[in-house]
């Protein structure tokens, strides 16, 4: 079966009110939304939370612990970064397996059917109309409350960085990804490569584009929110590992905000001309 069709407009209706039920998680959290400082974390697969109107997708319990449903450690280091930076956070109040923050609407994996592996029951054969309806109820507000958090941020500051946050699996498809930390980046050079520096200052592994690449279309959110604005943005990945306690994720928020602190404190660094890396540059998606 061909791919749902997503529209870029609200046109759930009574299906897209239907998923979320009264009590249940708002589709987005603004952590320290009075924060100071001039930067923006996000964080896109911050829980692995299902609405009781999707049932577990046919999955197991076991499965949905796994990091095919979220970020696992993430959202507390991005929380703890907050703090830390006293920086707003904008985090997701739903699992990547209801719709994939960080994919644009015309992405196959938007909806994921199969991950590391694993089919996903519930998200085979969709209907354009059930696509849509996680579209209207997830993925546009959690869009709109990025945009709007920015919009407040860059009145107070119109040059504001954008810190994406993400955690990765330690081992895929039996290959072992020896980075504790990735910095993944596409043109703009002016938080990753200070922000590489200062991490390998703390003889922490790093990965550049590593285990993934910006330049392959990974950092949707960042293209869309922080590319058009010509604002300073770098997604971090964090290996999972390290972060799935709250004893590794304290560790972690303490080195990734000395270095963050570090490179942010310097507003030049912002405010500079977007810097861009030699070499082939990668493709900009167009904004939801």
């Amino acid at each position: 079966m061909s791919d749902p069709v997503i529209r870029d407009s609200a046109s759930g209706g009574r299906e897209a009110r239907s998923l979320l039920a009264s009590g249940e998680p708002a589709p987005y959290e603004v952590f320290n939304r009075t924060g100071r400082a001039p930067v923006l974390l996000l964080c896109d697969h911050a829980t692995r939370f299902l609405p009781r109107a999707l049932g577990t997708l046919g999955l197991s319990e076991a499965e949905l612990k796994r990091h095919i449903a979220w970020d696992i450690g993430i959202a507390e280091v991005t929380r703890g970064l907050a703090e830390r930076l006293d920086a707003p956070a904008v985090l997701s109040g739903f699992s990547r397996l209801v719709i994939d923050p960080n994919r644009a609407l015309d992405d196959p994996t938007l909806i994921p059917r199969l991950s590391d592996g694993i089919v996903v029951p519930g998200n085979q054969d969709l209907s354009p109309g059930a696509a849509q309806a996680r579209v209207d109820c997830f993925h546009r507000p959690y869009h709109a409350a990025v945009e709007r958090t920015l919009d407040a941020l860059c009145a107070r500051d119109p040059t504001p960085a954008v810190v994406s946050m993400h955690s990765f699996t330690p081992v895929i498809k039996g290959v072992e990804r020896p980075w504790q930390v990735g910095i993944l980046w596409n043109e703009d050079v002016r938080l990753s490569v200070p922000l590489m520096a200062r991490l390998r200052a703390q003889d922490i592994p790093v990965g550049d584009n590593e285990p993934y690449s910006a330049r392959d279309g990974h950092g949707y959110t960042l293209y869309v929110h922080a590319a058009p604005r010509g604002l300073a943005n770098v997604l971090i990945e964090v290996r999972q590992d390290l972060i799935d306690t709250h004893h590794g994720a304290a560790e972690w928020t303490g080195r990734l905000g000395d270095a963050l602190s570090a490179v942010l404190e310097n507003s030049g660094v912002r405010r500079a001309a977007l810097g861009r890396a030699s070499g082939g540059a990668g493709r900009m998606i167009p904004k939801v």
